[in-house]
């Protein structure tokens, strides 16, 4: 599928390849960590105001989780309790934290104008596969178990995340239909990695190798499994679950230059064919992971807008 970067898509493009930075593939994990960190600062755009901030330890049977609960000024309230999204950060299960999402969850916080509970899940390879699929599960349900305390109404609780966040918020989405969790209003895919078998077109077109190339992609998934029999784990790829009939509503991104694009797409389509009520955006000149680069690239908060707007009009 032929791809055309928007001009400032382009001009973020060809200045990281200016800046030849280390391929993550020929780093260790702490040292991609580090560098995703520090891109960060030239991209994150500046956060909007919110009423409060606060550090949240969620307890679960494989130790604390850590957490990050958003509460923006505008907040809409039911019975003196407000809806809520569990969000995910992305970072291929191996980069990224409660920091390199905070911008992105007081943007979803203040467009959706509810409250955005940021998840600090365990990162591979030192925490391979399942335990940030246990950790996005255990904390969603303690979310929903804890709600009255923490101004939350549980009816009103959507799932969501960005890339591996997608991926895990598929997951978690799949496990509360199933009983491993609480009924849930609606999940938010930002190009979520939906099939860990590399597949689809998308996996091997130059235009899709941007910023998040195809030998990256490969370096994630290689950390995040115990082994390529774990592919066709549902709870690796949410794909491969046996029906997507039942789930909530989804608001599922895609964009251009993504190697993702194709399974996010297809899983979407799916979702729609199994009578889930489903919004598709596609940004066809943007790559992935500009949603959190909205200091570079306007389409990040035409995204985050949509989907405030996309959250209030569920609850």
């Amino acid at each position: 599928m032929p791809v055309v970067l928007d001009p400032d898509a382009a001009a973020v493009y060809q200045a990281f390849l200016k800046a030849d930075r280390p391929p993550y593939e020929t780093l260790t994990a702490a040292e991609a960590r580090a560098d995703y960190a520090r891109s960060g600062v030239a991209t994150n755009p500046e956060p909007p105001e919110l009423a409060r901030v606060e550090a949240l330890a969620i307890s679960a049977s494989q130790g604390d989780i850590p957490a990050r609960i958003y509460v923006p000024k505008q907040l809409r309230k039911q019975d003196d309790l407000s809806p809520a999204l569990v969000f995910l950060h992305g970072g291929g299960w191996v980069i990224g934290d409660l920091d390199s999402h905070d911008v992105a969850a007081r943007k979803l916080a203040d467009a959706g104008e509810l409250i955005v509970i940021s998840v600090d899940y365990r990162l591979a390879p030192e925490h391979k596969f399942p335990a940030a699929v246990d950790d996005a599960i255990a904390a969603t349900a303690w979310i929903a178990a804890n709600a009255a305390r923490l101004g939350i109404d549980a009816r009103r609780l959507c799932v969501g995340g960005d890339s591996a966040g997608g991926n895990l918020a598929a997951v978690v989405a799949l496990a509360a239909r199933d009983g491993n969790g609480p009924a849930l209003a609606g999940q938010v895919l930002i190009y979520p990695a939906t099939e860990l078998a590399r597949t689809h077109p998308s996996h091997s077109e130059p235009e899709t190798s941007v910023l998040l190339t195809h030998s990256v992609i490969r370096w994630f998934r290689d950390h995040y499994l115990r082994h390529d029999a774990d592919v066709d784990d549902w709870r690796a790829s949410p794909a491969r679950a046996a029906t997507l009939a039942g789930l909530p509503p989804a608001y599922v991104l895609t964009a251009g230059a993504d190697p993702l694009r194709d399974e996010g797409a297809e899983y979407a389509a799916r979702l729609k064919q199994s009578g889930v009520p489903v919004t598709i955006r596609h940004f066809p000149g943007q790559f992935h992971g500009f949603f959190t680069m909205g200091k570079l690239l306007p389409q990040a908060d035409v995204a985050a807008s949509e989907i405030g707007a996309w959250l209030k009009g569920l609850n």
